[in-house]
């Protein structure tokens, strides 16, 4: 088997020396931060940006995409947990972190120490979170999330008067942000949206009548950003957007409207090297219980990248990758560790050859927005099964 110690990055000078398994990743820190100024000028300066890093950075490296979109003007990070919180800050990121789906009990200090904002779902939460200020002799802020429709977490709006009334028997806590979530904001063909909208506005005015400042309201996710205003208020919260992507809209003539206003460049290209070519005959069953059968003499090709590394196992027998030029099938079953591809109609193939599984070779693309549709699923979904064993190099 041959040596292989480089991988070539498109667009770089000089190639990228990694030794091991010959599969990698390459994303643009530029890309995520032309996204990131393209939201900023569509929003206008007059609200904050809280940037989604949570998984990873959507898959991308959660540290290196914060770095470049904290010199990109970034207000906020949003992630999920604590954990992910604290990673941020022991890289030495300053903004503010708001901790997206709340705390476990016994977090309280933690999210102290670190200066970690936490979202709080349920009015219990509250006497934890004062009873860990209280012993540090601190103000805490906290953001307060509504369940406006989306139904899994978040205080029901008819709690509004309990909540207030925890919140005056907590005096080291201050609400420092309201939000909510949208289920469904790029769907245009039903009133869902308006209806969270209608109940979370009724929600902010109850507060209001009690004179209770909600601080940051916010609620605007990718697809509301891209093409509900309406929605932005104080703060907005992409995530798919800053790496490239747009939802699928419904109707869909709504999603050239909005690559129109916001052309997005796609930050990750997922790419591997072929290791193996095998001549086999017709009638050959190819990978676990033989799903795939060579129908004529066929040259197969095998790649070190499987369902561990990002190449999801949903497009066995479906997929496809980019090789010299040419899309050449995904045969067989994808397996954990490694994938077989057709290679017969690409008679100058060699092992050592650049597979692009992921991104933009040349004149062709296999955006994961793309292949997400193909396989019935949502493209963050794929982005966050990049595997952490795959080497990311940051292209600037």
């Amino acid at each position: 088997m041959a040596n292989f110690e480089y991988a070539q990055a498109e667009g770089m000078g000089r190639p990228l020396k990694f030794e091991g398994r010959p599969v990698w990743a390459e994303i643009s820190l530029g890309a995520i931060q032309h996204n990131f100024r393209l939201i900023r000028r569509h929003i206008g300066r007059g609200r904050k940006i809280l940037s989604v890093v949570k998984g990873n950075a959507y898959g991308h490296g959660a540290v290196p995409v914060s770095k470049a979109l904290a010199k990109a003007g970034t207000d906020w990070f949003g992630v999920t947990c604590t954990a992910e919180g604290i990673e941020l800050r022991e890289a030495g990121l300053r903004q503010p972190i708001l901790l997206l789906t709340g705390f476990w009990p016994g977090e309280e200090a933690r999210i102290l120490q670190y200066r970690l904002t936490p979202v709080v779902t349920a009015i219990e939460q509250l006497r934890y979170l004062e009873g860990a200020a209280r012993r540090a002799r601190r103000r805490l802020d906290f953001h307060l999330k509504v369940d406006t429709g989306m139904s899994r977490l978040g205080i029901a709006p008819a709690d509004a008067g309990r909540l207030v009334s925890v919140l005056a028997d907590c005096p080291h806590l201050r609400l420092a942000g309201t939000m909510t979530h949208f289920a469904s904001s790029e769907v245009f063909t039903h009133a869902q949206t308006e209806d969270q909208l209608r109940v979370f506005r009724e929600f902010l005015q109850r507060l209001h009548a009690v004179r209770v400042n909600p601080g940051l309201v916010h609620m605007a996710n990718s697809a509301a950003i891209a093409s509900r205003p309406d929605t932005w208020a104080d703060m907005v919260r992409p995530g798919a957007l800053l790496y490239g992507y747009h939802q699928r809209y419904d109707p869909p003539e709504r999603l050239a409207e909005v690559s129109e206003t916001l052309p997005l460049k796609p930050a990750l290209s997922l790419r591997a090297r072929i290791v193996l070519l095998r001549d086999l005959p017709a009638g050959v069953g190819i990978g676990y219980n033989a799903r795939f059968v060579t129908q004529r003499p066929s040259r197969i090709a095998v790649i070190p990248a499987g369902y561990a590394d990002g190449l999801v196992r949903r497009l066995s027998n479906t997929g496809r990758v980019i090789v010299r030029g040419r899309c050449v099938p995904i045969v067989g079953i994808v397996s954990m560790d490694l994938t077989t591809i057709d290679v017969t109609d690409v008679p100058e193939v060699s092992v050592g050859d650049v597979v692009t599984i992921l991104g933009r070779d040349g004149e062709l693309s296999r955006s994961p927005f793309d292949v997400a549709a193909e396989i019935g699923t949502v493209t963050s979904d794929l982005l966050c099964s990049l595997g952490s064993r795959v080497p990311r190099f940051y292209l600037r």
